[in-house]
């Protein structure tokens, strides 16, 4: 890891879009010019350049939890810098932190922490809101997944507010299970509020999917996952969510969320211009492999090969996987390019949450950059620039 510090003014690379070398001049953080080059400095190295990642649902990075609970060690500045600078290394220039199902007192102090430690200069914007993931999803085992029942509950929108507050307005989306008493009111009212709302961890069936999407909902959450493990063929949440243009969809692409074939039947279904790529890590990501306890005291297996289970109900329990992983895998698995690929990683998500300054290299856009090799399908970040500073460098 290495210091903030300002960037070169030129930054060289293979463009992400078409695989031709570029040189992209930044003034004061932002790209002012994007010049066609004959080579790169070094013909023999594939080099690449794109725009930062950007991750919509980051439990926790590297031993930080976002949704610490009252007693367990809390959330503060200093373990928020932490991630940043870990998810920095693993080029996502943008995220927003994930808050999941817990005690309203937890909630509120969770966003409250993150809320003051936001506009900190050394986290230089990378943190673009908040993602709140339950309280207000299905308590049925296997649709509620890890998510621990004593806190699940039935949406208020009087207690939404006040997480809201905490979160000094920051919550840019909210994933509920519409079937749940309140649910399509809830929908509704977040939808007025300019909050993009997500599908997960419900078990709605085609007229509630349809009648979400009528009220406001525009993307499922972690498609696939938040399942029971035994679900009726013909009547489940997949096929009226798959089939309705109207939705985006979520994809963890770690390859153990889904299988090679899902991940290739939701591509086709859905298309690079209808996915986001995430990631869905937790405070197990850049940890080394075994059993670590919960703050329910529940044992959780991180295994050798980056796999993280939650036992207790034979399902996995979030993942371990940074989203440059996902990009190899999803263009392994389906055959799309680089640039379908980058799309659903960075791209779509800038356009979903109305972050229009970044996501795609043009000029007027904030110089979040990164810099890095694609070999046998990993991708190796090389260099990470957030406003045209170098905040990472190999």
């Amino acid at each position: 890891m290495v210091n903030v510090s300002y960037a070169q003014q030129k930054v060289e690379g293979l463009l992400y879009s078409d695989g031709k070398p570029v040189s992209i001049t930044i003034k004061e953080g932002v790209i002012v010019k994007i010049s066609r080059i004959p080579a790169l400095k070094d013909e023999n190295k594939k080099t690449y350049i794109a725009p930062g990642l950007i991750d919509n649902q980051v439990n926790g990075f590297n031993g930080v939890s976002f949704s610490p609970e009252e007693g367990e060690p809390a959330l503060d500045e200093k373990g928020i810098i932490k991630a940043t600078r870990s998810l920095w290394q693993r080029g996502v220039t943008t995220y927003f932190p994930t808050l999941t199902t817990s005690s309203l007192a937890s909630l509120k102090m969770n966003f409250s922490c993150l809320a003051k430690a936001k506009d900190n200069d050394s986290l230089m914007g990378s943190i673009a809101g908040y993602h709140l993931e339950g309280p207000y999803i299905s308590p049925v085992a296997g649709y509620r997944g890890a998510h621990p029942e004593k806190y699940i509950r039935k949406p208020v929108w009087s207690e939404f507010l006040e997480l809201y507050e905490a979160s000094h307005n920051d919550i840019l989306t909210v994933t509920v299970a519409p079937e749940v008493e309140g649910g399509i009111d809830f929908i509704r009212n977040l939808h007025d509020k300019d909050i993009v709302v997500a599908l997960g961890h419900h078990n709605a069936g085609a007229d509630m999917v349809k009648l979400a999407v009528e009220k406001g909902a525009r993307i499922c959450t972690h498609m696939g996952n938040g399942l029971a493990n035994t679900i009726n063929r013909h009547i489940n949440p997949l096929w009226p969510q798959l089939s309705n243009d109207s939705l985006m969809i979520s994809i963890i692409c770690d390859g153990f969320h889904l299988n090679p074939e899902e991940i290739r039947v939701f591509y086709k279904i859905k298309g690079p211009d209808r996915i986001i790529l995430t990631s869905d890590v937790t405070i197990y990501a850049g940890m080394k492999p075994g059993i670590y306890k919960n703050e329910l005291g529940e044992d959780i297996e991180l295994t050798a090969a980056g796999e993280l289970r939650y036992p207790a109900q034979n399902v996995l329990y979030g993942s371990a996987s940074p989203l440059n992983l996902g990009i190899g895998h999803i263009m392994e698995v389906t055959g799309c390019s680089l640039a379908d690929a980058i799309q659903m990683a960075s791209t779509n998500p800038a356009k979903l949450y109305g972050l229009n300054d970044r996501g795609t290299i043009e000029t007027g856009k904030r110089a979040d950059l990164i810099v890095f090799t694609l070999d046998n399908y990993q991708m190796k970040i090389l260099k990470t620039y957030v406003k045209g500073k170098i905040v990472f460098e190999e």
